[in-house]
């Protein structure tokens, strides 16, 4: 209890304490062509949401404000899974699941757009590429979380390469060598090291395969290289489907993470549900939470 200026007593606030977080959705697969003659987008990283002090967020934003939290409160986890692949030419890649901290929630990334007339990516975290055999656009990021993906160039098989939370996915068509590409991640340093994570998956084509962008992006399908999937908890978006791939689908989506850095005075106990690593240095602790569902949650004391 303590005592107000009026001279009643009322229960005392509860202690607060700040922790930093990162929370990255599940990538946006990557677009389809059943038939193995056109080119597909690249799927779109999940959202990227960064508190972590000295770093950035996705979409070019600053670092947010760190989460308050109370000991013995139950707060939300969830990590996001990947899209998967469509099979068919006329359904975009699906997009990735949003991955959530309390009331910190990241978009799952966009899909990419398959081979079928028409299909532009899909919107998400960050944008699928553009599929489609017609002039197609990429779909659009979310504010402060990713970037949209690439536009297709008016030819069957010259796609959009996913975005990432860093950059926007490339074009199709383009010169130089970066046509199609992924979209790079956003790297942190949160863990110990210096990581990419959320970049764009690489658009199908017929000869040369589109890389994926740094960050767990996967590369695009070509004439006998087949596209990938994004990495596995980075969020990365799944690389297109591309001509004579070998293949007749788009790569799944990565699964996202959620990272919790907070002072090393508190410990968190997950529910059963969670997979996850702690490690501790420099007076915090860093929880790396690679798998939890909807209904997980984190509680600190």
């Amino acid at each position: 209890m303590e005592r107000v200026l009026d001279g009643t007593w009322v229960a005392a606030s509860p202690n607060t304490f700040s922790v930093e977080y990162l929370v990255i959705a599940g990538g946006g697969a990557g677009g389809t062509d059943a038939t193995s003659s056109f080119g597909a987008g690249g799927g779109g990283a999940g959202g990227y949401r960064s508190s972590i002090s000295g770093e950035s967020s996705g979409g070019g934003a600053s670092a947010e404000s760190q989460l308050s939290l109370t000991p013995s409160v139950s707060y939300t986890i969830t990590v996001g899974a990947g899209g998967t692949a469509s099979s068919s030419s006329s359904t975009p890649g699906n997009s990735g699941s949003n991955s959530v901290l309390d009331t910190i929630t990241s978009t799952g990334g966009g899909g990419g757009g398959s081979s079928a007339d028409g299909q532009n990516g899909q919107t998400g975290g960050s944008g699928g590429g553009a599929g489609g055999r017609n002039s197609t656009t990429g779909g659009a990021g979310t504010t402060n979380q990713g970037y949209a993906g690439g536009n297709g160039a008016g030819v069957q098989i010259r796609t959009g390469g996913g975005g990432g939370a860093g950059q926007v996915g490339y074009n199709g068509g383009g010169t130089g060598g970066t046509y199609g590409q992924g979209g790079n991640g956003v790297a942190s340093s949160v863990t110990g090291s210096s990581v990419y994570r959320a970049g764009g998956g690489g658009a199908g084509d017929d000869a040369n395969a589109a890389s994926g962008g740094l960050g767990g992006g996967g590369q695009g399908g070509s004439s006998g290289q087949s596209p990938t999937a994004g990495g596995t908890n980075t969020g990365g978006g799944g690389g297109g489907n591309g001509k004579d791939s070998g293949v007749n689908q788009g790569g799944n989506g990565g699964s996202g993470v959620v990272i919790i850095k907070y002072p090393d005075t508190y410990s968190a106990t997950f529910s059963g549900g969670v997979t996850q690593t702690t490690t501790t240095a420099g007076g915090y602790k860093v929880s790396t939470v690679t798998a939890a569902g909807p209904s997980d949650t984190v509680t600190f004391s």
